[in-house]
């Protein structure tokens, strides 16, 4: 497998951190290394990442892509959740900034054995890491229908949701993507625009990932440990993703919490951010015509004050 020459809104991510020689920055994503890269590059010759991954196997591809960087870059398979230790492990008690490139990468989806891809026959997997507790089959063939109803509604934005949980159930053990994806199809017929299993798929991904929560949880630490001016990115390609970023970032970024028509404040939240884009920062034509999956990217900026 070969590395992805550029990762989504890569120039963007560089202009957005704006990396100086002596700086110290987190990509908790490092997938195949890309964005790291970028910042080691644009922060010659002392600038250091702090490189992040669940995925051993992306790991693998990310030291060998960056091996010339040297002690630069510090690899770590863990969590981003986990940044703020990480960090400390360093002597870092604050960063210049920080990447977080949320959900799925490429080389996930085009390794067939991972289980990501419907499109290719796998085991029904989908785990980041291998010692994430349950797979996407866990789930698939032991959640009550109702329970698996609500996943694939709540993290897939599935309409059709009841009637496929209904003919997992009936149809029940489910154990490659082929299988499920075919079922999904038989079920509730092809789509015009996308096949019928993306948000099936999707929403099991982020179930066995627990990616929802995880971003959640992961902002206001990220925000914690930037410095006086220190930029925090986060692209998110889909809607739960981005209102989790948005709604946080503008909390983030405002003074008084209270009701409007409170006289008088007494929650005592105090902005620690500015947002830098009120609107997300979307790839351009000629990026979406190379890379298909930056169609959905949305970028987010905020800056600690």
């Amino acid at each position: 497998m070969t590395a992805p020459h550029l990762p989504v809104l890569y120039q963007e991510i560089i202009h957005a951190l704006q990396p100086q020689p002596g700086g110290r920055y987190i990509d908790g994503t490092l997938g195949a290394g890309g964005h790291t890269a970028g910042i080691l590059e644009a922060s010659r010759p002392s600038g250091e990442v702090l490189a992040l991954d669940l995925d051993p196997q992306a790991l693998k591809i990310a030291r060998a892509r960056l091996q010339a960087f040297g002690t630069r870059v510090h690899f770590v398979q863990a969590s981003y959740v986990e940044m703020a230790e990480q960090a400390a492990r360093l002597g870092w008690n604050s960063v210049d900034g920080i990447v977080l490139d949320l959900g799925i990468s490429s080389m996930q989806i085009d390794t067939a054995e991972r289980g990501f891809s419907f499109l290719q026959e796998a085991a029904l997997d989908m785990r980041f890491s291998p010692e994430t507790p349950r797979s996407a089959a866990d789930l698939v063939n032991t959640l009550p229908e109702d329970e698996l109803a609500a996943l694939l509604f709540q993290y897939g934005e599935e309409r059709q949701a009841r009637r496929i949980a209904r003919a997992i159930v009936q149809n029940r053990p489910l154990m490659t993507t082929r299988q499920l994806a075919d079922l999904i199809l038989k079920t509730i017929g092809k789509r015009e625009h996308i096949h019928p299993a993306t948000r099936t798929f999707q929403a099991l991904r982020i179930a066995v990932n627990d990616e929802l929560h995880a971003v959640q949880s992961v902002l206001p630490i990220a925000i914690q440990l930037l410095r006086t001016g220190g930029r925090l990115a986060v692209i998110s390609f889909h809607s739960l993703e981005d209102r989790i970023v948005k709604e946080t970032f503008r909390r983030e970024s405002t003074d008084c919490l209270c009701p409007p028509r409170q006289p008088i404040c007494t929650c005592g939240h105090r902005a620690c951010v500015r947002e830098i884009n009120r609107k997300p920062i979307e790839a351009r034509s000629a990026e979406i015509q190379q890379n298909p999956r930056a169609r959905s990217a949305k970028l987010r900026i905020v800056e600690k004050l």
